[in-house]
């Protein structure tokens, strides 16, 4: 259980990153899904 529960926190930290998502401006719940699924693909995308 220890091993999900870090994996959970460091998504989670790694959304942080990413104002929209942290903060949660969209009020509908599909945008907010919408949102941390962009986020979550701009994060595994290589950087070059």
């Amino acid at each position: 259980m220890n091993r999900n529960v870090n994996t959970v926190e460091r998504v989670i930290g790694r959304l942080k990153r990413y104002r929209a998502a942290s903060t949660r401006y969209d009020k509908l719940a599909i945008r907010y899904e919408a949102t941390i699924q962009i986020a979550i693909i701009l994060d595994l995308k290589p950087s070059s």
